[in-house]
C-alpha cells in the first residue's frame, strides 16, 4: 500500500466516529494525525501541526467544521478538504478544494477519497 507521507487533521466531535476516522486514516497512509473535537481546537492543532490534508464534520460541539477549516486555509493556504457529515446542506461557508461525503461513513470511499486527495 502506498502511504502518502502526510499529517492529517481529523474534525469531529463525536469520539467513537473520530477514533474510526483516525484509523481509516492510518491504513490509507497517513504518517501522522491530530484530533480537534471543537472549532477552536482543530484551528490550535492546525496551528501546532499545519495539516496536509484535513477530514472535518460540519456540525460540532463548539462551532463548526467549515469556519474551523476557513481560519485554517486563511493561515496556511490550500489544504485538500473531505467533509464527512450527517448534514451536507450545512456546509456552509463553501471552500475548495473540498469534497462532501455523507455519514452513515462508507470506509472504502472515505479511504479511497483520501488516497485521491492527500499529497504524495
Amino acid at each position: 500500500m502506498e502511504c502518502c507521507m502526510c499529517h492529517v487533521l481529523v474534525i469531529e466531535d463525536d469520539f467513537l466516529i473520530a477514533d474510526h476516522i483516525c484509523q481509516l486514516m492510518e491504513l490509507a497512509g497517513a504518517t501522522s494525525i491530530d484530533q480537534a473535537a471543537t472549532e477552536g481546537e482543530a484551528i490550535a492543532a492546525a496551528r501546532a501541526h499545519p495539516p496536509a490534508i484535513i477530514v472535518s464534520d460540519v456540525r460540532l460541539a463548539e462551532g463548526t467544521g467549515p469556519f474551523a477549516v476557513q481560519a485554517i486555509l486563511a493561515e496556511h493556504g490550500e489544504v485538500p478538504v473531505i467533509f464527512v457529515t450527517g448534514t451536507p446542506d450545512a456546509c456552509h461557508p463553501r471552500t475548495a478544494p473540498m469534497i462532501i461525503l455523507t455519514k452513515p461513513i462508507q470506509d472504502r470511499l472515505l479511504m479511497a477519497t483520501f488516497k485521491e486527495h492527500a499529497p504524495i
